[in-house]
């Protein structure tokens, strides 16, 4: 019998409300990373909360507190080629963790934004990784659209 994904009504909301969604997630900023499985290559789609950071987005592997980081970070440390939706718009782009200053700003202003991240931190006992996604540039868009298994486009408004 195949579980379910939680995800799946959160995913569906979003496409269907221009990037919007309600309940725990209403007013907030949320994206769908796309990854690819370490293991099973295939595609796996995760709403995450983002902050926006100049030109690029940043993502916190978070899992709401728990010990480990989420299966999502582990697909793209192998594999940074990732695509997002953001809004009505679907593009690919690069991921790279953080570090230093860099991952300290960051990650400084989401606990300020949003406290519930820094009891996360508190409740997992771990540094919770940072990670920058980068939207490829023109060049690259034909490249990481063909290595996808979904075209990257561009959803109708």
């Amino acid at each position: 019998m195949a579980t379910e994904d939680p995800n799946a009504g959160i995913i569906e909301e979003f496409r269907a409300n221009e990037g919007r969604v309600g309940g725990y997630f209403e007013g907030r900023t949320l994206l769908l990373l796309h990854t690819t499985g370490r293991r099973t290559g295939l595609e796996r789609v995760k709403p995450l909360a983002y902050q926006s950071v100049g030109e690029t987005f940043a993502v916190f592997a978070s899992k709401a507190g728990a010990p480990t980081n989420p299966d999502w970070f582990h697909n793209l440390v192998a594999n940074p080629d990732v695509a997002l939706e953001v809004g009505t718009e679907t593009f690919p782009a690069k991921a790279r963790v953080t570090a230093g200053e860099e991952r300290e700003q960051i990650w400084t202003r989401q606990v300020t934004d949003a406290p519930i991240f820094g009891e996360y931190q508190e409740k997992s006992g771990r540094t919770i990784p940072v990670i920058v996604l980068e939207r490829w540039a023109s060049s690259d868009a034909g490249a990481a659209a063909g290595s996808r298994s979904r075209p990257v486009r561009s959803r109708p408004a």
